[in-house]
């Protein structure tokens, strides 16, 4: 395991601020003194050790028995069992008491606010909650670290999507929560999907479809961001949204193109999968959840590359996406929270991301895990690696699901009721923009 030296100090706080007190609740991310032990006297010459050094402080400061409770979801149980038993193994001096539940990561946040104190000590999420959870004092800061260095070992927008204020408060665990493009190699060459017009005309020629859920404000984002049009999130939990400014009509036109071909294709996900296994469509904007429905039903031809870009008045834009990833986090209240953040790191380390990949198909945060010819040679990975460079994190206020959900729906039945574009945006950007309630 990587070696990473610390000060003799940082080893005192560790262990005396970390081991078992429980999380000060005016400040929950400074966990306060245990009653066993207490800092170690710091001369003025302050000799580094080792991470080795610390955990073994830590092992002989615990008392009694670790009891933890983990949440992971419903799909990841098996295999995290078998990490928390690893664990144990390698900490056989500790009595641990370790109760996994299961608990989707999308719906983590709703449970744990109902009572932060009372939540488990380690749970999985998705990024897309850290901000409520810090605010709402539930998640430790990751102010000191055990076995790796935790930001500098992952990928650099993982760190962003965990990282409020410049601080800390979550461990990386995959980073394939977003979406790309997965294409049959016999109808597209690698150049056609370089660009939507081209995919639509080889689509035509195949007599075949090209499908995108652009009826969901997860999917509709890329194509007004790709075009230069922000959403972001304000302190205040409402939104902020430019896709009603000056040629952002355009940007609704070029969608409308898209539809009048007929080749491209308004379809949730659950519809594509069908499609896909009839052979009714030969690409799709989709996650890396449906990789193996393509594979199965392209075989060799199976192949997903970056989003395309698209026509918007004359010009070509680089379609953008949400970049979405699945954290880890400590409960600041947790009473062993120095245990809690060494079984986040493990469960988050190279090792347990690699057997993870291996395990279910989840793409790696970890640089060294997704650096493997494994990985690299995965389509889909590799695919949503090239759609990192266009993609953000998802950052915005519930306000915006229902009016951009709206947008889509309008936009892919072809603006039948013939509303003016810019009358059009502007509804949905009211409410995309209204008070959070």
């Amino acid at each position: 395991m990587k070696k990473k030296l610390l000060s003799l100090a940082l080893a005192g706080t560790m262990v005396a601020g970390m081991l078992t007190g429980c999380g000060n609740k005016n400040t929950p991310s400074q966990p306060s003194q245990p009653q066993q032990s207490s800092a170690p006297e710091v001369s003025s010459q302050t000799p580094e050790v080792s991470n080795d050094d610390i955990i073994a402080n830590l092992i002989a400061n615990t008392n009694g028995t670790v009891q933890l409770t983990v949440w992971a979801s419903e799909e990841d149980q098996e295999f995290t069992l078998g990490r928390i038993e690893d664990f144990k193994a390698q900490y056989s001096d500790v009595d641990f008491d370790i109760t996994l539940g299961a608990k989707s990561e999308s719906k983590a946040k709703d449970d744990i606010l109902v009572d932060v104190e009372a939540a488990p000590d380690v749970f999985a999420f998705a990024d897309d909650q850290i901000m409520e959870l810090v605010a709402a004092g539930a998640l430790q800061e990751v102010a000191a670290t055990y076995t790796f260095d935790v930001k500098t070992a992952n990928v650099a927008g993982s760190i962003e999507a965990a990282t409020i204020d410049g601080k800390l408060y979550a461990y990386p665990m995959t980073a394939d929560n977003g979406y790309f493009m997965f294409y049959d190699a016999s109808v597209f060459t690698e150049d056609d999907v370089k660009s939507m017009d081209a995919m639509i005309e080889a689509a035509k020629k195949a007599n075949k479809k090209i499908a995108m859920n652009v009826s969901d404000g997860w999917y509709i984002y890329s194509l007004f961001k790709g075009a230069g049009y922000d959403l972001t999130l304000n302190d205040d939990g409402t939104n902020s949204c430019t896709w009603n400014a000056a040629g952002a009509t355009d940007v609704a036109q070029g969608i409308l193109d898209l539809f009048a071909t007929g080749v491209f294709v308004d379809m949730t996900d659950a519809d594509q999968a069908t499609a896909i296994s009839a052979g009714t469509i030969c690409a799709c904007v989709n996650g890396t959840w449906r990789a193996e429905t393509a594979q199965t039903a392209w075989g060799e031809n199976y192949a997903a590359t970056k989003l395309p870009t698209f026509t918007v008045a004359g010009q070509q834009k680089q379609m953008s996406s949400f970049s979405g990833y699945k954290l880890i986090g400590v409960n600041p209240h947790s009473k062993f929270v120095g245990w809690s953040m060494i079984l986040a790191e493990y469960l988050t380390n190279e090792e347990t991301q690699v057997a993870r990949y291996e395990a279910r198909g989840l793409g790696p945060a970890n640089l060294a895990a997704a650096a493997s010819d494994a990985v690299q040679n995965d389509p889909a990975i590799s695919a949503l690696a090239a759609q990192a460079a266009y993609a953000t994190p998802q950052r915005v206020g519930n306000q915006y699901w229902v009016p951009a959900q709206t947008l889509g729906q309008i936009l892919a039945s072809g603006n039948s009721d013939g509303t003016d574009l810019q009358t059009l945006l502007d509804n949905a950007v009211d409410g995309i923009t209204a008070p959070a309630q």
